[in-house]
């Protein structure tokens, strides 16, 4: 029976990609969204891949919606912590307000979402989590103090509680993305993308498809013995 994975913030951009590539490996995927109900149909009759609509930032929906979705689909034996957003601000107009937005909804989702299934993983002596970093959060970024602190709590976050899942078989991984092209790096002006791309060595942006290729080697049966990592894939800008 094909194992079960839930990719947060999954019909979109990075996690669009993250969800497909799991499917063309043999999983049966779920994914989560946070608003556009639309782009959620259309995903879901693009690809066969059901989306249910919950907030990643609230522990009591994330706990129900974990329910729903294994009484379903069966047990979550694979979660991707993808979801996140951006509230970007130099910090004499970062408001506590966009500080809490990014913090509960970037990092406070993956305890709530570990939380979740983990129980249950450790249950069956089975589980794999990949939660998406940034390389904001490995080498700071001006006017994301709020998205880089969210980041690099993720980089913690992962090393401590992989320590809590080796003795049940659960293995908890991170992947640190550079600069893809996705949508929102699309809208940057020209002439900052230009530079951007001219301090990766790699000579071009990352696609959605590096990232997800990335998450399905850390999710493979036999990925058993790599946890506690973060995975860095980002051209080369950032070695860390």
């Amino acid at each position: 029976m094909a194992k079960v994975a839930l990719v947060t913030g999954g019909q979109r951009g990075i996690g669009a990609a993250i969800s497909e590539a799991l499917k063309a490996a043999g999983r049966t995927v779920v994914a989560s969204y946070a608003g556009n109900d639309a782009a959620a149909q259309a995903f879901t009759e693009r690809t066969g891949i059901p989306c249910y609509k919950f907030n990643v930032a609230d522990f009591d929906a994330c706990v129900a919606a974990v329910g729903r979705i294994e009484a379903e689909h069966g047990p979550i034996e694979i979660l991707v912590n993808n979801a996140g957003i951006t509230r970007d601000a130099m910090m004499r107009k970062l408001t506590r307000q966009m500080w809490d937005d990014v913090i509960d909804t970037n990092l406070g989702s993956c305890y709530n979402m570990c939380k979740a299934v983990w129980d249950g993983m450790a249950s069956r002596k089975f589980g794999r989590i990949v939660n998406i970093g940034s390389i904001n959060g490995q080498a700071g970024q001006l006017g994301q103090v709020n998205y880089a602190a969210a980041k690099s709590g993720i980089h913690g976050f992962t090393k401590a509680l992989a320590q809590e899942g080796a003795r049940n078989q659960i293995t908890v991984n991170a992947i640190a993305p550079g600069y893809v092209d996705t949508e929102m790096v699309r809208a940057v002006p020209a002439d900052v993308l230009e530079k951007i791309v001219a301090r990766i060595p790699r000579g071009r942006l990352g696609t959605a498809h590096d990232i997800a290729r990335g998450v399905v080697f850390l999710t493979a049966d036999d990925a058993d013995f790599i946890t506690g990592s973060t995975l860095s894939i980002n051209g080369g800008q950032h070695m860390y």
